[in-house]
């Protein structure tokens, strides 16, 4: 095998994903619809092409990115926000389905009810990867943003489960509907089942390896397809088993894991999602040339019937599910307290929140997935019904929704004026932060009392006055955001400018330490230690400009 093409293909793909995520940042356009755009242009061109594996992306591709989005998640906001998140992850799920279904058995010709629920199923799922991309950049509050994100994690497994009902109806397996259920059922318990197991190994892991940042970091990626493949190897929701996994790591990481293992662990799965995010909707875009040509025996008529009942239902259902469980009594609004902490009146979601979310259902790789899972024959011997067409209707459902949607998703939540409270969630922030120092503070007070003979009290007492002036610096703060009336937090001349200060300090260090690595005076093996300290204090400040 000569690797040298392979080699300089793989470096391109890398390139291009680099590239676009520059322009992404200095334009504001989400890469998740630039790449499939530059996709279909590469697909056209001569060379060397990728096809879709559905088995690699599901084995491979799918688990990793779950279990990254799941551990960024709150497991306590999605559980505080659990009807909401099952009404649009299972019952709007299987709604698109059966619609499109009965859409395909009605008016497209030569397409069974059974066909059209396998297409329903498989571009029913949002992936919420560019509109959070999106969503992030822009300032969403947090309740919009924890709805995508729990959506996003919980129905792939539905669709999947659903789309594995439809095939075995349409290839010729007896079916009935209480074994549908029974199936679904089973699949979702065994899910959550395995993955909380999964996720018990990794706790009891975790302890012993926090000390060695790599070893946790080595477990932290099997993770997703130890959980992936054992709920494959029993006939469970492999998808669920990652998601759950996920979840209940991802909430008692800060009491399990070290600070270096965190630090390596955010930096590793970032790295992770940014490469396998890019090559996938890239090869979104690489797969429309090669599904067109598989339309030569529809006519017209039926390939547009066929497109517009699966983009039409896919675009509208979702935010006419949003108005009616809104217009619903009670059961099924969802109520969030200011600032996310159970304080406070209770508010319902606004005309404009839904109309962000209903536009936050951009289609991916899952789809496409899921839709190539398609058999090329029934149990008969007879051509799967439809099975080009199919294909077709869900790679224009996930263009449209991935690069329409995508690209005038953040001009539309300017447009609605829909930001976080920026001032109410730095001061929740401070507040935690002035808790935190007050209880150091009230720890060391305790020690002192225990009299330790290997403790002298004026180390006590330093860290104690170090303690004290943070804690002071905090409640000035604090003072600033309550007495602020505006949306944004407050901007202290004095603060900047002592931000600024411990900048030019850092950066004077590091010159100082390559200065003495340049004369010989210091190994470079020394110079990565005193960097790494100085990283660590560079990493603390917040994430803003420097001044020039």
């Amino acid at each position: 095998m000569d690797v040298e093409p392979v080699l300089i293909f793989i470096l391109a793909l890398v390139a291009v994903v680099a590239v676009v995520r520059w322009v992404a940042g200095q334009t504001g356009l989400p890469a998740a619809a630039l790449l499939p755009i530059i996709g279909i242009g590469y697909a056209v061109l001569p060379g060397p092409n990728v096809p879709l594996d559905p088995d690699i992306v599901l084995a491979f591709v799918l688990p990793p990115l779950l279990y990254s989005a799941a551990l960024d998640s709150s497991m306590i906001a999605i559980r505080r926000n659990l009807r909401t998140v099952v009404s649009l992850s299972v019952v709007l799920v299987l709604l698109t389905a059966l619609l499109i279904g009965l859409g395909f058995a009605w008016f497209v010709t030569g397409a069974t009810l059974a066909a059209g629920i396998a297409v329903g199923a498989a571009v029913a799922p949002p992936d919420p990867v560019a509109a959070l991309a999106v969503g992030r950049k822009v300032g969403l509050p947090p309740r919009i943003i924890t709805l995508i994100q729990g959506e996003g994690l919980l129905n792939d497994a539905t669709a999947l489960t659903v789309l594995s009902v439809a095939v075995a109806a349409a290839t010729g397996d007896r079916f009935s509907a209480p074994a549908a259920l029974g199936q679904f059922l089973l699949a979702a318990v065994g899910g959550v089942a395995v993955g909380a197991l999964v996720a018990f190994a990794v706790r009891l892991l975790s302890r012993p390896l926090s000390g060695d940042p790599m070893l946790a970091n080595a477990v932290s990626l099997a993770t997703p397809f130890g959980a992936y493949l054992l709920g494959e190897v029993i006939h469970v929701s492999g998808v669920l088993a990652v998601v759950v996994a996920g979840l209940i790591v991802g909430h008692h990481t800060p009491r399990s894991a070290s600070g270096a293992g965190r630090l390596q662990t955010s930096a590793v799965w970032r790295l992770v999602d940014f490469l396998l995010e890019g090559f996938v909707f890239l090869l979104i875009g690489q797969q429309l040339p090669e599904v067109i040509r598989g339309l030569a025996g529809y006519d017209a008529a039926t390939v547009v019937v066929a497109v517009a009942i699966t983009v039409g239902v896919t675009l509208l259902l979702r935010p006419l599910w949003l108005v009616l469980t809104l217009l619903l009594p009670g059961v099924l609004h969802t109520r969030w307290s200011r600032g996310g902490t159970g304080e406070g009146a209770s508010v319902r979601w606004t005309g404009r929140e839904v109309v962000i979310l209903g536009w936050a259902g951009t289609r991916g790789v899952i789809s496409l997935a899921a839709i190539f899972t398609l058999p090329l024959v029934t149990e008969t011997g007879a051509r799967f019904p439809a099975r080009d067409l199919l294909l077709f209707c869900t790679v224009v459902v996930v263009l449209v929704t991935l690069v329409g949607q995508g690209l005038t998703f953040a001009p539309m939540v300017r447009a609605l004026g829909i930001r976080a409270d920026d001032n109410d969630q730095a001061l929740l922030r401070n507040e935690a932060r002035a808790a935190s120092v007050a209880a150091a503070v009230t720890a060391l007070n305790e020690l002192e009392d225990q009299g330790h003979d290997d403790i002298s009290g004026q180390v006590i007492e330093a860290m104690r006055e170090q303690l004290r002036a943070r804690l002071s610096r905090y409640r000035d703060r604090l003072s600033q955001l309550r007495d602020n009336d505006s949306a944004g937090p407050p901007i202290s001349p004095e603060y900047e400018a002592a931000l600024h200060v411990r900048r030019v300090a850092i950066d004077a260090q590091r010159e100082e330490c390559l200065r003495w690595r340049d004369a010989g005076r210091l190994s470079d093996e020394g110079l990565r230690v005193l960097e790494r300290e100085l990283d660590h204090e560079e990493r603390l400040l917040p994430d803003r400009p420097a001044r020039r």
